[in-house]
């Protein structure tokens, strides 16, 4: 068994409260409405219901059940990080963050120090090294920076007192304490973000059991320590969404959208599609093929003097908003690999 220790990584969640409020009433939050360290109620329905399925769809006894989840309490931080709202950043200040001098300078290193690494990556499959050493950075700057949380508080405490997502976190729960029996993971040294990411993925759990790979075939997906299972399982994940190699990320469109159809596709963001033929006509450019004849989203970036700059999405930029969705990032990240190559 490998070990986990990680340091804090904070990232932004926007989700909203849920309880119903009389008119003009504030709505509470989550953490408002229970004590940090509350020990959660084992015999409540929930987490009886959940015992009965991890007993008898998933083997566990009830005894090890037992002693997993004795005493296990809220973390109340992870909810007022979850409540916490906030607004979008425009792209003119959110890709600063991400895509600096040093930045680009480490993931430089980074892709000659992995070079042959990367060069089975993109023979086996097939994703271009400059955009799996991009997300890398992104998500934990090069595996430095993957959240201090415990991870089975965490979804724990999401199950347990976060209503709004409380199916999906115990699905979550469910997918993790199955990867740990499956890794020989510890579940209760599992460190993370309060979201429930962890490792130098920032995998959720049932993304890991699904995408992540065991690359260097020791017998373990070890996305926390091992960079051949790290790089690996970012590239099958962009592969599996359909990412085709060197093919079109995206396309500059211009200032402006000049009809109604790219407005109502820029409108709609990620679920926004318009054929290829029609962008390039409605906006007078001349645009490179599109793998099997996808459509294209219509992505809108915010310059700092006010204006906008929009570009077309070719699938391999629907490819990274599957794992983040919103368009920013998939923007940065596009935009660091650009400047890891050198363009």
């Amino acid at each position: 068994m490998f070990k986990v220790f990680f340091p804090l990584l904070v990232t932004v969640c926007l989700l909203c409260g849920h309880v119903p409020l009389e008119a003009n009433e504030e709505t509470p939050k989550a953490a408002d409405l229970v004590v940090d360290g509350q020990v959660i109620d084992l015999t409540s329905a929930r987490y009886q219901g959940l015992f009965k399925e991890l007993r008898l769809r998933h083997d566990f006894s009830q005894e090890a059940l037992d002693v997993l989840f004795k005493g296990v309490q809220i973390k109340r931080r992870v909810l007022e990080l979850m409540d916490t709202q906030w607004e979008a950043k425009p792209y003119h200040q959110y890709f600063p963050r991400f895509i600096t001098r040093e930045v680009i300078m480490e993931g430089r290193q980074k892709l000659k120090e992995f070079a042959p690494m990367l060069d089975r990556i993109e023979e086996e499959i097939g994703v271009e090294r400059e955009v799996v050493v991009a997300i890398w950075g992104i998500e934990t700057r090069f595996g430095q920076y993957k959240g201090a949380f415990n991870l089975f508080q965490t979804l724990n405490t999401m199950f347990d007192a976060y209503p709004r997502r409380s199916g999906f976190y115990r699905k979550q729960l469910v997918h993790f304490l199955l990867l740990c029996r499956e890794n020989g993971v510890d579940p209760l040294q599992v460190t993370g973000s309060y979201g429930g990411a962890f490792g130098q993925t920032q995998f959720i759990p049932s993304s890991f059991r699904e995408y992540a790979v065991d690359f260097n075939k020791d017998g373990k997906m070890d996305v926390w320590g091992t960079t051949e299972d790290v790089l690996a399982s970012i590239a099958n994940y962009l592969h599996r969404f359909g990412w085709v190699y060197k093919a079109s990320i995206y396309r500059e469109i211009g200032s402006n959208l000049k009809s109604d159809l790219l407005k109502e596709a820029f409108e709609k963001g990620r679920k926004g599609f318009v054929p290829m033929a029609d962008v390039a006509r409605v906006q007078g450019v001349s645009l490179p093929p599109s793998p099997d004849n996808k459509k294209l989203t219509i992505v809108g970036l915010e310059l700092k003097d006010g204006g906008m700059r929009y570009v077309a999405g070719y699938p391999n930029f629907q490819a990274i908003t599957a794992w983040n969705h919103s368009n920013r990032y998939a923007m940065a990240v596009t935009e660091l690999s650009e400047k890891l190559a050198g363009k």
